[in-house]
């Protein structure tokens, strides 16, 4: 900021801010990076990560985001070695309504390749493949790399929980330094709204995040946009992602249908409930009164009792 010149319509601590704004958007990488389709269907995402890090969760939501964008996702169960692991992959995935491959507790590299050759014999256009454990050890890494060079993904997704702090760089660095990493997509960002943990892991692998897990249902779940990280890092709401979530719940005929009744006078209980309702269809309210700017840094340490508008 030293030298640079204070435009007229802003006062230096604005100057200031928009210059932090900015260097923190180019420090995340401007402009938001989307999955690499393959030219060549199935396309393979091998989701890799630590047991606890939210990674089946994470596999059903971005399978359904993939499945609402037009593809057909299928998601292979690899992580055989914590307990109910595939079981919680079979209901995440009916919940997303996408089809779970799953062969039991066998060796995950062979359930990876079969899982493969069913994604092309059932016109299934996309592959996710859930593996992980819960250390970091050789056997892992090594099982990661089979898998890797039987089904060549197209996509290696890192799933690391932005609670973690520290540790989810540490363990970021290491899936990197023995799989290669294309990309990293960041769990329980709501609890941490400050996004230490996103910019930290950002600058160490320098791998783009593609994908946030803003709570725990399948719909908290959005494409990351490094301009809107950095305006909730300052404190500064995010707006269009309040704008995107209102629009998947209303659509435009619907809100023009509501302005005319407030115009004409004509708004009801029957209105506000439905009104409720899709607010709630939107998130949790501490989430959504977090992105109205200059809002989110006070309601931080506020518990709302959401019952109340049930």
């Amino acid at each position: 900021a030293v030298g640079e010149e204070v435009l007229s319509s802003l006062t230096p601590a604005q100057q200031v801010i928009k210059i932090v704004n900015e260097e923190l958007c180019a420090l995340m990488g401007n402009g938001s990076s989307r999955i690499n389709l393959a030219s060549k269907p199935p396309t393979v995402i091998m989701m890799c990560g630590l047991q606890g890090s939210g990674k089946t969760t994470h596999a059903a939501k971005l399978a359904k985001l993939l499945k609402k964008e037009g593809h057909r996702p299928l998601l292979a169960a690899c992580d055989i070695y914590r307990p109910a692991a595939i079981n919680q992959l079979q209901v995440v995935g009916q919940k997303a309504d996408v089809k779970v491959f799953e062969m039991g507790q066998i060796n995950p590299v062979t359930i990876a390749g079969e899982a493969l050759k069913y994604a092309k014999d059932y016109g299934h256009d996309v592959l996710i493949i859930d593996a992980g454990r819960l250390h970091i050890d050789e056997e892992l890494m090594q099982e990661l790399k089979d898998i890797k060079a039987l089904t060549d993904p197209d996509e290696i997704m890192l799933v690391v929980d932005a609670m973690t702090g520290q540790d989810a760089v540490n363990v970021a660095k290491a899936f990197d330094e023995a799989v290669g990493i294309t990309s990293i997509l960041m769990s329980k960002l709501d609890s941490d709204t400050r996004g230490g943990a996103a910019l930290s892991v950002l600058s160490v692998t320098g791998k783009p995040i593609k994908y946030v897990g803003m709570g725990e249902k399948l719909d908290d779940f959005e494409q990351f946009h490094p301009e809107r990280m950095a305006s909730r890092i300052l404190g500064m709401g995010d707006v269009l992602t309040l704008i995107e979530k209102a629009e998947n719940v209303m659509s435009q005929k619907d809100a023009e249908k509501l302005t005319k009744k407030f115009k004409e006078n004509k708004f009801d209980m029957d209105d506000l409930l439905d009104q409720m309702r899709q607010i709630k269809k939107m998130g949790s309210m501490k989430s959504i009164i977090g992105m109205l700017p200059g809002v989110g840094d006070k309601i931080k340490d506020t518990d709302i009792d959401e019952s109340q508008f049930t």
